[in-house]
């Protein structure tokens, strides 16, 4: 914990964030999220039974004394339907830390800006910890930051594609402004893309597809678990400068003539 993730006052080990979409079971959902060390675990309301006790219910697999449970409004088209939804977990005892998604585009996935922001408001009056799912505008994460909100979620690129980070440079900026964690949500695909979003700063990744979607979604999520170390790893030794030129790594001090 010598580097703790800091999230809604809340320190974590883990900097990777899963969902629970497109397993083939419960039980294998629970072996994904151990492999990938995640302690926070995204669960879309309208998807995924949380709230019937009389059924069968994914918090029976992810207990919440030792996972913290993420609620999303993944489906959510409005700022009132997602707000609605963030109230229904919250009765439904999993707390107030949300993951507010409105989305704008049934093609795209890509967020409403201006519904989250409204939707984002509202939660925060009413004690929610916001994570709001947003484009990667530096702009509209400010906005976001200044609202309240415990972090800004920009994406990599659009949900479930696997492009990884497409404007790389825009990620930059939001990281250098925000005051806030970053964490990239969505579009990544593979290990890689997830080691390059903790080497550019940002605080964390949450992916789901990228894990389900695998061949072998138990390797995969180890092989994220182990790039999100190595990717923060490499940001904290701070790597070396880019060179279009060559540069001798011995020193030519001393050279035999």
């Amino acid at each position: 914990m010598s580097d703790p993730f800091v999230l809604a006052g809340r320190e974590y080990r883990s900097r990777l964030i899963v969902g629970t979409g497109k397993y083939a079971s419960f039980a294998e959902t629970r072996r994904a999220v151990e492999a990938a060390g995640a302690e926070i675990v995204t669960v879309a309301v309208r998807r995924v039974n949380i709230t019937d006790p009389g059924k069968e219910n994914l918090l029976d697999h992810l207990p919440l004394d030792r996972f913290t449970i993420l609620p999303n409004t993944a489906g959510c088209y409005t700022a009132e339907d997602a707000i609605r939804t963030c109230r229904l977990a919250r009765e439904a005892g999993v707390g107030t830390l949300v993951k507010l998604e409105v989305i704008g585009d049934e093609k795209t996935l890509f967020p409403d800006i201006a519904a989250t922001i409204e939707a984002a408001r509202v939660l925060v009056r009413e004690g929610f910890q916001v994570l709001p799912y947003i484009t990667d505008d530096p702009v509209a994460c400010k906005r976001l930051e200044e609202i309240g909100c415990a972090a800004v979620m920009p994406l990599a690129a659009p949900i479930g594609s696997g492009l990884g980070i497409r404007n790389p440079f825009n990620l930059r900026i939001i990281v250098d402004q925000s005051r806030v964690p970053v964490i990239v949500d969505a579009g990544v695909g593979t290990a890689s893309h997830a080691s390059e979003a903790l080497e550019l700063g940002c605080d964390g990744v949450l992916m789901n597809t990228a894990i389900a979607g695998a061949k072998d979604p138990i390797l995969m999520a180890d092989a994220m678990r182990l790039a999100v170390e190595a990717g923060r790893k490499a940001f904290l030794a701070g790597r070396i400068p880019a060179r279009l030129h060559a540069a001798a790594s011995s020193p030519l001090d001393g050279l035999i003539r």
